[in-house]
């Protein structure tokens, strides 16, 4: 089933110059980036994405790194493509992710660790919807898509 699903590229990776590198990885892969902006996250907007880590001893510090400086938020579209970008990340934990993932190849972190990738099927619903309009999320045949998947894929 074709699935849209949040990536946040987050301050680490824009300060270190990686964001081309990560969508690129992901655009590799086959995925087809259907929206994308840059934003600047503030407290409240925080409180909300991460308030099942409220009450944790780091959550001041989940949110002072992500406010650190902008973040660049994406869409992303593809057959299983929550699964395949979780995949593609890695754990949470950089050191502890296998060379060849994201995190694996780009993080020595379990907080400055690149991405934030949606988890689930509803979670990427609520996350592309706080931080997308939906006209900021496009609908449009990727070229490549029939060289992607085979017909009864999707």
């Amino acid at each position: 089933m074709i699935e849209k699903t949040l990536v946040i590229l987050k301050p680490c990776t824009l300060q270190r110059g990686l964001v081309g590198e990560i969508i690129h990885r992901f655009e590799r892969k086959g995925l087809h980036l259907t929206g994308m902006k840059m934003i600047q996250l503030t407290d409240e907007i925080l409180n909300e994405h991460y308030s099942h880590l409220r009450g944790k001893s780091f959550f001041q510090r989940v949110k002072d790194s992500m406010m650190a400086a902008p973040v660049i938020v994406c869409c992303f579209e593809g057959v299983d493509a929550i699964q395949v970008i979780h995949a593609l990340a890695g754990p949470t934990n950089g050191r502890q992710a296998m060379p060849g993932t994201i995190r694996g190849d780009y993080s020595m972190s379990c907080q400055e660790n690149i991405v934030h990738t949606s988890d689930s099927p509803e979670t990427a619903v609520t996350e592309l919807n706080r931080f997308f309009k939906p006209e900021e999320i496009f609908n449009y045949k990727q070229v490549t898509f029939d060289f992607l998947y085979a017909c009864d894929e999707y």
